[in-house]
């Protein structure tokens, strides 16, 4: 009979949970203070401009707190980040 289960019952599909715990565990969070947004279209552009960057992983801005939160693969190169704000036409003042 076919089960998912091995000998000693171990699911065999843990395997894949495994490795996703260990690319979450991979991730940093990191808050930026961002001068300039007002509106859904700043979230937009800067959502737009800093997920192009190579290891970020997801971009969450919250305009009214004028802070940008960024999800990269290991440590967020602040200086890249920051200049994806500044191309998208807003200024990282600093990590929040």
């Amino acid at each position: 009979m076919g089960s998912c289960c091995t000998p000693d019952n171990s699911c065999s599909t843990g395997a894949d949970t495994a490795t996703t715990t260990v690319a979450i565990a991979d991730t940093t969070t990191t808050v930026y203070a961002v001068s300039g947004m007002t509106c859904g279209h700043c979230r937009t552009a800067i959502t737009n401009s800093v997920s192009a960057l190579d290891g970020v992983i997801s971009v969450d801005v919250d305009v009214d707190a004028g802070k940008v939160t960024v999800v990269t693969g290991g440590e967020p190169d602040d200086t890249r980040i920051a200049a994806a704000v500044d191309d998208a036409g807003y200024e990282l003042t600093g990590r929040a």
